[in-house]
């Protein structure tokens, strides 16, 4: 029964929370729709705890839906032996980067008064689940070993019986608590998406890219 609820029940409800509570933050507060950047109050440390954080985390993620996505394509470049323990190094390197620099920019709030008073409940428990769940990941590809491999066999099929609306569970119910975890505590971000910073991820500013040139003049005498 536990299992059920856990992962036939629950990815629907944080689905649910995190889509239609986005939604609704759009249409009731659109100012608040950003990342909320504290670089003016701190700049030095951003740095050094952002690059590998975001760089880290991006590419794992992107890596997780590629084999979502395509996952026959991703079954026959992982069976070259040398390519999975190329991707098994990486991912644990990237791993790691994105554990270090998340801790940097936790480390950074706690010991920045500035912004410290700017950090709200939310962004604390925001962090915490971010940092427990790279923390997982890290934990998994350390001690279950060739998760590019078995990821595909496993949790895509149950992720894809999630998305056509027939929750398969025996395809993950099996697999180490810890690894369950790592899955549940994706979709409780999910779930937390509406309520946080977290909103800054949909809220790129795409337009950029095709918006006319801005002419800068300097206004100051040489």
């Amino acid at each position: 029964m536990s299992d059920i609820i856990l992962l036939a029940v629950f990815p629907y409800v944080a689905l649910v929370l995190g889509i239609g509570g986005g939604i609704y933050r759009y249409r009731h507060d659109r100012f608040s729709y950003s990342s909320l950047s504290s670089q003016l109050l701190e700049n030095r440390r951003l740095f050094w705890g952002s690059v590998p954080w975001h760089y880290g985390i991006t590419i794992v993620l992107l890596a997780h839906l590629v084999a979502f996505l395509i996952p026959g394509i991703w079954a026959r470049i992982i069976a070259e032996p040398l390519t999975l323990y190329t991707l098994e190094v990486t991912g644990f390197a990237l791993a790691l980067a994105a554990l270090i620099g998340l801790s940097v920019l936790i480390i950074r709030r706690l010991t920045q008064p500035r912004l410290l008073a700017v950090t709200t409940t939310m962004d604390w428990v925001l962090l915490a689940v971010l940092l427990l769940q790279v923390a997982l990941g890290f934990w998994v590809s350390l001690f279950y070993r060739w998760g590019a491999d078995w990821y595909v066999h496993t949790s895509v099929p149950w992720l894809v019986s999630l998305a056509s609306f027939n929750p398969q569970i025996q395809y993950v119910a099996s697999l180490p608590w810890i690894v369950k975890f790592h899955l549940l505590t994706g979709f409780f971000l999910i779930a937390l998406f509406p309520f946080t910073r977290l909103v800054h991820v949909v809220a790129l500013p795409f337009w950029y890219l095709w918006r006319p040139y801005q002419v800068v003049i300097r206004n100051r005498k040489m």
